[in-house]
């Protein structure tokens, strides 16, 4: 009887709430050495954010191994995991349940993506769970079994003899970043590249540093915002490695071959890991450089939560891998010339008089001389001075036409009062699709052919703002027989031919002339300055850069026309300076105690949510230690006919200012208590972000 007590008492389950089921005492025989696996759980539940021990059946010892996929039994479920070690014993009371699968027995997951992923998730205050979904891309049997088979090792890749550099002699520091890397070291830097095309565009300088690192013997990561930059880089590095060293990580290529290329670099047949977000974390062997280009486009902002940025992830990567980083862009973000200044990174710019001789002549029509010449120049969309240079430009070659929207006429505003016209279902704003289409919804699509103005009672209507397609429609006009092509949208154009023809985009949709355009007018400038957004300077300057460093050189006609009021935005293009305007931003933010001076976070969720956690965490913070908050405030803001329960039920967020010496800190306690609150339940669930760039 005492016997059966004591077994009995053994298979007692547990009365906590996510911890492992208790085994039986008489389970399959375990693995003779280290019986014990820790496994992380494929859960972005906050509070199973940790290892659980299972113990290893003799039968899955030999597969069981550190980074593999498994499966196991967790609370009644069977969930997916990853084993992150084996070890001969376990910290947890009772006998442990039993790994139930091995799914595969190749160790996707590496030890350094593993601390990456860890690092990554504290930094972000996220789960490694979520991490852990972005770093490692979905399995492929199939191609796994080509891995098995052998057929995936290519060997050792034999690389092309070291090509000219000779670009690099153009930018201070360069030819030295260059010696440092062959040599093996580990420099950082901050490259603003000049061009954007051709020999000493800037894929011919990152292929150049990519080779050079490779001659060393060390792999590489280069990460690049869309696929226009990919194939760009793609086709450079061709030129100076042989196609073998090279794996494309995207998600837009498919599952198969975005897998059979994560496996390629974690066998180590291919050195060198080129792709969008995701390729920040590929498991290159023996890894010598990271590289991101254009660190200030949205798209290095991973969609899903924990909502890291690239730069951030590479910039903590070559911390850990004690690997050599080169941040590239034509301009340059705040985020980098804080790094700069704290002499993090040594800065590689072209001098004065070497840019002189590669950039294109800038001119602005806002400016008083302009403005003496042509009076209307300052209310007109296409000033006398940009047709002048369109009609002159065309007779060499394309001309690039940037402008802020897509769409015909994406904004409609009420003719007598110039409200903003919005539909009379949802209040979405009002838009039309060609010349003669009638009014519809943006959001909702409902067409408006009464609309009236709730404001003033007005009928008419009149464009509240410019679109691609209308203003291709009226340079068509404007230059009768010439070629218009249009690029925004879901048309995205990523090359046109040198052919004399008029090019408008969208900015960040500006395809890419072989030979570079003879001309670019800058449109809709003050629209792009005007937003209501922290970097709403920063990100116009850094897509004025971009679009200007595809014309041509000022020794060759190359001309930009800029069409703005703003004299420090402006003034940076016209002296080519991006450093010296991101100096003055982050000044600026400085003296604000603004980001990226500061870190900020953001919690987000219903009203009673946020007020709750702002309590525990004010309650729970060190003395001292008190942030500097804003809010809560509406997400949204609604009008007057809202009702006030509706607003009371609408989401609200609360920002926290965090000084970087208090960032590991207050980080690790919001962490701990969004899984306390959700482990308790004691709330609603709230999502906190770190240093989202949309909520300023």
């Amino acid at each position: 009887m005492a016997g059966h007590e004591a077994q009995s008492s053994l298979l007692q389950p547990s009365l906590l709430q996510g911890f492992p089921d208790r085994a039986p005492v008489n389970g399959p025989p375990l693995a003779a050495e280290n019986p014990v696996a820790r496994v992380i759980l494929e859960s972005s539940l906050p509070h199973l954010d940790r290892p659980f021990d299972y113990s290893v059946p003799a039968e899955l010892s030999e597969d069981a191994s550190p980074g593999v996929r498994v499966k196991v039994k967790f609370n009644g479920q069977e969930l997916n995991g990853y084993i992150l070690e084996r070890r001969a014993d376990s910290d947890a009371a009772g006998p442990l349940s039993t790994l139930h699968k091995v799914v595969s027995p190749v160790a996707v997951l590496t030890p350094a993506v593993s601390e990456l992923a860890s690092t990554v998730a504290a930094r972000y205050a996220g789960t490694l769970s979520d991490v852990l979904r972005t770093a490692i891309p979905p399995r492929v049997a199939k191609v796994e079994k080509e891995l098995l088979a052998g057929e995936l090792a290519s060997g050792v890749a034999e690389l092309k003899p070291l090509t000219d550099a000779r670009a690099w002699a153009n930018y201070s520091n360069g030819p030295s970043y260059l010696q440092h890397l062959a040599g093996g070291g580990s420099p950082k830097a901050v490259l603003t590249a000049l061009q954007g095309f051709g020999p000493g565009g800037w894929p011919a300088l990152v292929a150049s540093a990519v080779a050079t690192v490779r001659s060393s013997g060390r792999g590489a990561v280069v990460v690049v915002p869309d696929y226009r930059d990919l194939e760009q880089l793609e086709n450079a590095l061709a030129k100076v490695l042989p196609s073998s060293d090279i794996a494309r990580l995207a998600a837009d290529d498919g599952q198969t071959p975005r897998y059979r290329n994560f496996l390629r670099l974690l066998s180590g047949s291919a050195g060198v890991a080129v792709g969008t977000r995701s390729a920040a974390y590929a498991p290159v062997q023996d890894l010598g450089l990271v590289v991101c280009w254009d660190d200030g486009d949205d798209l290095h902002i991973e969609q899903r939560a924990p909502y890291a940025h690239t730069r951030e992830v590479l910039l903590l990567r070559a911390e850990q891998a004690n690997a050599a980083c080169l941040m590239a862009s034509h301009s340059r973000s705040t985020e980098l010339q804080r790094l700069v200044e704290m002499q993090w990174a040594v800065p590689i710019e072209a001098p004065r008089t070497v840019a002189r001789s590669i950039v294109p002549r800038v001119l602005n029509t806002a400016d008083s001389f302009e403005q003496e010449r042509d009076p209307l120049a300052r209310i007109a969309r296409l000033p006398g001075a940009a047709w002048r240079a369109a009609k002159e430009a065309l007779e060499r070659g394309p001309v690039l036409v940037q402008v802020a929207r897509a769409g015909y006429a994406p904004s409609l505003v009420c003719e007598t009062c110039r409200e903003l016209a919005r539909c009379n279902a949802c209040q979405g704003p009002l838009a039309i699709s060609s010349g003669t289409a009638i009014p519809a919804c943006k959001w909702c699509s409902t067409p408006a052919p009464q609309w009236r103005c709730t404001h003033c009672n007005g009928t008419r209507l009149r464009k509240g703002a410019t679109g691609v397609m209308r203003t291709a429609e009226e340079l068509g006009r404007a230059f009768p027989g010439k070629a218009v092509v249009t690029s925004s949208g879901e048309h995205i154009k990523a090359t046109v031919p040198d052919a004399p023809a008029l090019v408008v985009a969208t900015v960040g949709a500006e395809p890419i002339a072989p030979h570079g355009y003879a001309a670019a007018l800058l449109l809709d400038g003050n629209s792009l300055l005007r937003r209501e957004n922290l970097r709403a300077g920063e990100d116009t300057v850094r897509r004025w850069f971009n679009a200007a460093a595809l014309v041509k050189p000022a020794r060759e006609g190359g001309l930009v026309v800029i069409t703005a009021d703003d004299t420090a935005a402006t003034g940076a293009l016209l002296r080519w300076d991006a450093p010296g305007f991101a100096s003055r931003e982050l000044a600026l933010r400085k003296e604000l105690q603004l980001p990226p001076a500061v870190r900020v976070a953001s919690v987000t969720g219903a009203r009673a949510d946020v007020a709750h956690f702002a309590e525990a965490f004010d309650t729970g913070a060190s003395p001292g230690t008190k942030l500097r908050s804003a809010g809560p405030a509406p997400v949204q803001l609604f009008s007057g006919s809202q009702s006030p329960a509706a607003a009371a039920e609408a989401e609200v967020r609360t920002l926290y200012f965090i000084p970087y010496a208090d960032a590991a800190e207050t980080t690790r306690a919001m962490r701990a208590l969004k899984a306390a609150n959700a482990a308790k339940r004691t709330s609603g669930p709230v999502q906190l972000r770190l240093d989202g760039v949309d909520v300023l």
